[in-house]
C-alpha cells in the first residue's frame, strides 16, 4: 500500500511542481471522503491540481465555471418534457461526476452556490421532488479568488463548514518555476499519463481510514482543542461537532499516508490548520492574519498543550 501511495505522489508532483505539502493534504482530504476548497489568486494552478487528482485516481471529472448568471439547474440538472412519451425526463447536470471542480465558486450568487449544499452533505440532489444519488466516491474541489477581487461573493458559513479542508497553493519557488518554464505544457503532459489507481483501490483505502486506531489520550487532546476554541475569548465561535469529527478523520487519513495504523498528536497538529482555519475566526482582527485563517488555527495549538 505504501508503494502505491508513492506512485500517486510521484504522479501528482510530476504535474503540480513544488507543492508537496499541499498535495499531501489533498490526498488526506480525499481519503477522509471530504471536500476541498482552494483559495488563491488566478493562475496559481488550482484547476490543474483538481484535474490531476482526478486523473491520478482514475475518477470521472467535470468542471463547472461559476459565473454571476449561473443557475442551480446548471449544476444539478433539469427535467425536460418529452412529447414522445408524454413525460418528464431528468437530464443530469455536471454535479454527477466523481470529481467536480467548482471553479471560482465565489463569483456566483449565493443562490447558485447553495445548489452544492445537499450534494456535498448527503451525496444526493433533489430536483422536482425526486432524489438522485451521486456516484461513489464523490469529491468536490472548489476554487475561490480572494474576496477583495472584483465580482466576488463571500461563501456563507454553512457552506464553508461543509468543506473538509481549505488550502492555498501560493507562488512556486524559483527552482519549480524554472522547471515550469523549461518543460512542455503540463496539461499536454497530463493527457499522456495513465491513472495510477482504480476506483475500487481508492474506495478500499477510504474504508481503511476508519480502521486507524485512536487512543483515549488522543481523543482527550482533540476535545481539549475543541473546548479551548469554544471557551477562549480570542475566537468568535468555537469548533463545531462536525469540525471535531473532521479532525479525527483527517488525523486518521494523515496517519495512513504516513504508513501507521494509529494516530498521534502530531497528525492532528499537521491537519488542523487546513481543517479548522476556515471555521475559526479571531474575535478581534490580529495583525498579520492571513486570508485563510491559518493564524487562528496556529493560535489554538499554542493554547492547547498535548
Amino acid at each position: 500500500m505504501k508503494t502505491r501511495f508513492s506512485d500517486v505522489r510521484e504522479f501528482l508532483n510530476e504535474i503540480v511542481l513544488g507543492k508537496e505539502k499541499q498535495i499531501e493534504l489533498c490526498l488526506c482530504c480525499i481519503l477522509a471522503k471530504g471536500h476541498l476548497l482552494i483559495e488563491d489568486l488566478p493562475g496559481m494552478g488550482k484547476t490543474l491540481l483538481a484535474h490531476t487528482l482526478a486523473k491520478a485516481l482514475g475518477l470521472g471529472f467535470s468542471r463547472i465555471q461559476f459565473t454571476s448568471d449561473l443557475l442551480p439547474a446548471d449544476i444539478t440538472g433539469i427535467s425536460v418534457f418529452e412529447t414522445g412519451n408524454n413525460s418528464f425526463r431528468f437530464h443530469q447536470g455536471p454535479i454527477f461526476s466523481s470529481v467536480v471542480l467548482a471553479d471560482e465558486i465565489n463569483r456566483a450568487s449565493p443562490k447558485a452556490q447553495s445548489a452544492l449544499l445537499e450534494a456535498m452533505e448527503e451525496r444526493q440532489v433533489s430536483v422536482d421532488g425526486e432524489t438522485y444519488q451521486l456516484p461513489e466516491p464523490f469529491f468536490v474541489i472548489a476554487t475561490q479568488n480572494p474576496l477583495e477581487q472584483a465580482g466576488t461573493f463571500p461563501l456563507p458559513e454553512s457552506q464553508l463548514d461543509r468543506f473538509f479542508m481549505r488550502i492555498s497553493l501560493g507562488y512556486p519557488d524559483r527552482k519549480s518555476e524554472r522547471q515550469l518554464m523549461e518543460k512542455e505544457d503540463r496539461r499536454e503532459s497530463l493527457t499522456k499519463m495513465e491513472p495510477v489507481l482504480s476506483k475500487s483501490e481508492l474506495m478500499s483505502w477510504q474504508q481503511e481510514v476508519s480502521n486507524i486506531r485512536t487512543t483515549p489520550a488522543l481523543l482527550d487532546y482533540v476535545q481539549d482543542l475543541v473546548e479551548h476554541s469554544r471557551n477562549s475569548q480570542e475566537f468568535t465561535n468555537g469548533i463545531s461537532p462536525r469540525a471535531a469529527l473532521d479532525l479525527i478523520h483527517g488525523g486518521r487519513a494523515w496517519a495512513l499516508l504516513a504508513g501507521r495504523d494509529y494516530v498521534i498528536p502530531e497528525d492532528i497538529q499537521d491537519v488542523l490548520p487546513a481543517i479548522v482555519g476556515h471555521r475559526l475566526l479571531f474575535a478581534i482582527e490580529q495583525e498579520g492574519e492571513t486570508s485563510i485563517g491559518i493564524n487562528s488555527a496556529l493560535r489554538l495549538l499554542e493554547l492547547t498543550p498535548v
